[in-house]
């Protein structure tokens, strides 16, 4: 069975996509089983977005009871679990208005959009460019892309849009240094999650702040990675006590269902008239009635604090092997977005946790990234952490 699909998806599905060979039919909390039925700890949480884990009970009667009243109806017109949802995140986050979108480079895009509108409507017409990080990802749209800091995913790509920056993230003379009258916004992720899990220094995104406060510039925060609890907040600019003017959710939003979101405060967002953006599926009934289900177990069920917590135990587990193994060059990241860095490829070990029932990702070649869903128990945690002693000590 496993082969007939595999060999049926070569032939059929683009190829964008290096897949494992593997193919995963259920899930359950942190738990997969693929068509041979062989089991699997997953600690990569459909990258990020399975924050609650799989098979949720609440999110599938959620979506049972939506699916009962509502499916689709457009824009065009008020529905109640969007509402609701929008309520529920400018409650309980910095910003004013929320636009709702389908992916997480859709959020980005808007963002984008927003952050030039605003300063058109101004009659600052000369203030269209945008200044990102090295080692950024925003996204895989021809805007996106062209925002993202990785000459690699670019490549073949070319031309990019016109308007992007770069400077290096974590250093910020080098950001100072290339604002300018015709910048109109800063993109940054709080934690560069595909870059290699890159945690600001201390007072960074302070003075990342300060400076866009002073020159007037929008500061746009991606938390599309970082947003939905995963490291031990809501939202991962409440660990550095500044705000953003703009921010982006996606993945964990609705825990597997595509939804994406852009936040923004009123003075901001006011440049978005009638017409000036759209989005035929943003905010569904169906997506925003499973979104709401998501934040209400992750505040309810005190996920994110649990998260904090054994994220911290986690870390200190990789700290260990980081003792044990020359290999190992540094450990990092808050709450479950973990990174542990090698001084070497990390595509092996990945296989080699696979063949021993654990998913795990590699980005950046030799950075393994820890991002399973928020449940995940210390047993489990444990259970890994000697899985990867024993293939570290093997290699």
């Amino acid at each position: 069975m496993k082969n007939e699909i595999i060999n049926n998806a070569e032939k059929v599905i683009a190829t964008t996509y290096k897949r494992f060979p593997i193919v995963i039919k259920k899930g359950n909390g942190c738990t997969l089983w693929d068509t041979e039925d062989r089991v699997y700890t997953d600690f990569v949480a459909g990258i990020a977005v399975c924050n609650i884990g799989h098979a949720h009970p609440g999110i599938s009667k959620a979506l049972s009871l939506q699916s009962d009243t509502l499916f689709h109806v457009s824009n065009l017109y008020y529905t109640i679990p969007q509402v609701e949802l929008a309520s529920w995140l400018v409650e309980n986050s910095f910003a004013d208005r929320v636009f709702f979108c389908n992916s997480g480079a859709e959020a980005n895009e808007a963002a984008i959009k927003l952050a030039r509108k605003y300063f058109k409507d101004k009659g600052e017409t000369g203030r269209f460019r945008i200044i990102a990080m090295d080692k950024s990802f925003h996204g895989r749209t021809m805007a996106t892309l062209s925002a993202t800091g990785q000459d690699k995913i670019k490549k073949g790509f070319e031309p990019l849009l016109e308007g992007f920056d770069f400077v290096p993230f974590n250093e910020i003379e080098a950001l100072r240094n290339k604002i300018e009258p015709s910048t109109c916004a800063v993109i940054i992720e709080p934690i560069q999650g595909e870059g290699g899990v890159r945690c600001p220094d201390p007072e960074y995104l302070k003075n990342v702040r300060q400076i866009c406060d002073v020159t007037g510039t929008l500061l746009i925060f991606d938390e599309i990675q970082t947003g939905m609890g995963r490291t031990g907040k809501l939202f991962a600019y409440e660990h550095f006590g500044i705000e953003p003017d703009i921010m982006t959710l996606a993945k964990a939003l609705a825990n597997g269902l595509p939804i994406g979101a852009m936040l923004a405060k009123e003075h901001v967002a006011s440049a978005f008239g009638h017409g000036s953006h759209a989005s035929t599926f943003g905010g569904t009934p169906i997506v925003t009635a499973a979104s709401l289900e998501v934040v209400k177990v992750l505040t309810e069920d005190k996920i994110i604090d649990r998260c904090l917590k054994v994220g911290e135990y986690f870390k200190e587990k990789l700290m260990w092997l980081k003792s044990r193994h020359e290999s190992i060059e540094d450990v990092r990241g808050i709450g479950l977005l973990l990174g542990m860095k090698l001084k070497k490829k990390g595509d092996s070990v990945v296989m080699n946790c696979m063949e021993k029932g654990f998913l795990i990702n590699c980005i950046q070649e030799n950075i393994l990234r820890f991002i399973p869903p928020l449940t995940i128990g210390k047993d489990e945690i444990d259970s890994l952490v000697t899985c990867l002693d024993e293939i570290l000590d093997d290699t």
